[in-house]
């Protein structure tokens, strides 16, 4: 065991389910949106109701909780926005994102508790930026996508020590200047705007490009197909955590409000356990499993990989069956009560991840067929409520 990384971990949570996972797999904190003003318009969300709910519970579990209010504001989103700030401070929201300088302002006259988080639509890459926002009240900057180790560092050094510093380290990437694009609202209508939460990605579609030069076009081609060039790699960051900190990185976070809950809490597992001394290696290999496009740095390192191609997610394992009790055999064995997610077979090797554990396996000694039924499941080794049973695609 090494040493430990002083970071915090941000996690996301597209609903209810992800949030339960991601707290119970070692978040520090969790961001989330309600039914409006979020980057995620087709996540399941949270109504006011269900966000009054989910900050109490975190807190209970000593979790933090942050709420995206991020998109591009007019007026008639700005008009709304007091009550809802209000309601996050009645809630005891402990930040909100926030990009729009406007968005700023209401949060802190109505919700003036809750800290203020740059978002990282606001694209800051410099001191001068970074300490105008804390000049307005923001507690923290959630840095440009953009930016290399080198940069933030040299940020770091030009900025108040007060000033807290936030960056994604796990997964997808835009094309576009911090998530800024036109792309999906041109071709699809306003509906589908990136900037207010709903693209629809046109970006990993599969494109040709023509250019036309003094009458010429061109064809851009890659082996005679359609070439996906303005789909990115997604971003893996768990082998280069101590460069982050290294380079003044207060607290990372996990992109992925639209993903499940496996994704959040098999990948909050992952970097749970890196940030807490352990080997990047086995955990980097345990990312390859969960839905993702090909990995790389983004642009932390130097210039950042395109997708070569393959525009379909690659996934090696899918969820079997939720814990939702567990007790002791009369044998000694655990007796698990499991809600079935995907049928699993008799006789089938499954994987279990448990917080604070390697990932363990065991044989199923009897079918999961349902979805949704309960199941009673032996295992060798002890399980706890909220831990998955997984199997190799």
């Amino acid at each position: 065991m090494g040493e430990r990384i002083p970071m915090e971990l941000l996690a996301p949570a597209g609903g209810p389910e992800q949030l339960r996972e991601a707290i119970h797999f070692g978040t520090d904190a969790v961001y989330l949106g309600g039914q409006h003003w979020g980057m995620r318009a087709g996540s399941r969300n949270f109504s006011n109701e269900e966000l009054i709910r989910a900050v109490a519970y975190a807190h209970v579990r000593g979790v933090a909780v942050h709420v995206t209010v991020n998109t591009v504001m007019t007026d008639r989103d700005a008009d709304a926005l007091p009550a809802f700030f209000s309601l996050l401070a009645e809630a005891g929201a402990d930040a909100v994102i926030v990009a729009d300088l406007g968005a700023i302002a209401l949060a802190r006259r109505y919700a003036p508790q809750v800290a203020v988080h740059v978002s990282t639509q606001a694209s800051v890459m410099s001191a001068a930026a970074a300490e105008e926002y804390a000049r307005l009240g923001a507690r923290r900057v959630v840095l440009a996508r953009e930016m290399t180790l080198g940069q933030i560092a040299e940020l770091r050094r030009r900025v108040t020590g007060e000033l807290e510093l936030e960056a994604f380290a796990h997964g997808s990437m835009c094309m576009a200047y911090s998530g800024r694009c036109l792309l999906s609202a041109g071709l699809m209508g306003p509906g589908r705007s990136a900037v207010h939460g709903a693209c629809a990605q046109p970006c990993r579609w599969a494109w040709s490009l023509t250019e036309e030069r003094s009458g010429a076009v061109l064809p851009v081609e890659q082996d005679g197909r359609a070439s996906y060039l303005l789909s990115s790699n997604d971003l893996c960051m768990i082998e280069h955590l101590g460069d982050l900190r290294a380079a003044g990185v207060d607290a990372i976070k996990l992109e992925g409000r639209s993903k499940g809950a496996y994704y959040a809490a098999a990948v909050t597992n992952a970097y749970r356990h890196v940030l807490d001394g352990e080997d990047a290696r086995p955990w980097r290999q345990e990312l390859d499993l969960v839905s993702h496009r090909p990995y790389s740095t983004g642009f932390y390192l130097g210039e950042p990989q395109q997708n070569p191609g393959r525009v379909d997610y690659q996934r090696e394992r899918r969820l079997v069956g939720v814990v939702e009790q567990a007790s002791a055999g009369a044998d000694g064995a655990c007796v698990a009560c499991v809600r079935c997610r995907n049928r699993a077979d008799a006789g089938g090797e499954l994987e279990v991840l448990s917080p604070g554990q390697p990932v363990r396996s065991f044989e199923l000694d009897s079918p999961l067929v349902t979805n949704g039924e309960l199941y009673q499941v032996r295992l060798p080794f002890a399980v706890e409520p909220l831990d998955l049973l997984c199997a190799r695609v």
